[in-house]
């Protein structure tokens, strides 16, 4: 009797105030199988309106999770920006994403756009259609995926080739596993 491997469901998730990019694949061996992508917007009517916004990010992750069931999450680090306050912004909208992943039960793992970047193109400066277009070729998909699904799609590609390195080092080490490439001020990076 031959034993069929369990696929691995990765959803990536690139979150923004104004529109969240999701992406699901499924990984089987080293072969990874398209399953969804899209986007979950907000409308920036007013500034006061954010706690409502910051819900409808929530709502929409959670109506992700339970529909595709996924077993693990990767999500994009922020960074500071040139403006403070779409910085703050922006980490209010993540924090409402990861929120919404760890309250449903996932483990996360984050990355940042250069580890996307170099994990997808392999090129860290690489730009947003570089990004869509291998993100295309990857998944063998018949169109462009648009910037923020492709991104989403982009960090479970990157969380697929980054946790079989992982998982082979745990087997191998006595180390910790851990989601990320060092260690700084406190976090994991």
């Amino acid at each position: 009797m031959t034993l069929v491997p369990q696929p691995l469901r990765i959803l990536g998730l690139d979150p923004g105030l104004q529109c969240t990019g999701f992406g699901v694949i499924d990984v089987v061996g080293s072969a990874l199988h398209y399953v969804a992508s899209g986007t979950i917007r907000t409308e920036p009517d007013h500034p006061q309106l954010l706690p409502g916004r910051l819900k409808i990010l929530f709502d929409g992750i959670t109506e992700v999770v339970q529909r595709y069931q996924p077993t693990v999450a990767a999500c994009e680090i922020v960074f500071v920006n040139v403006n403070p306050q779409a910085t703050l912004l922006l980490g209010q909208a993540r924090g409402a994403c990861v929120t919404a992943l760890v309250v449903n039960g996932l483990p996360v793992s984050e990355y940042t756009a250069l580890q996307l970047k170099k994990a997808v193109v392999g090129y860290g400066r690489a730009a947003k259609p570089q990004v869509q277009e291998m993100v295309k070729r990857l998944l063998k998909l018949p169109s462009l995926p648009g910037k923020d699904a492709a991104d989403a799609l982009g960090l479970a590609i990157t969380h697929a080739q980054v946790s079989k390195t992982k998982h082979v080092i745990e087997q191998v080490s006595a180390l910790q596993g851990r989601t990320h490439a060092s260690y700084k001020d406190g976090r994991w990076y």
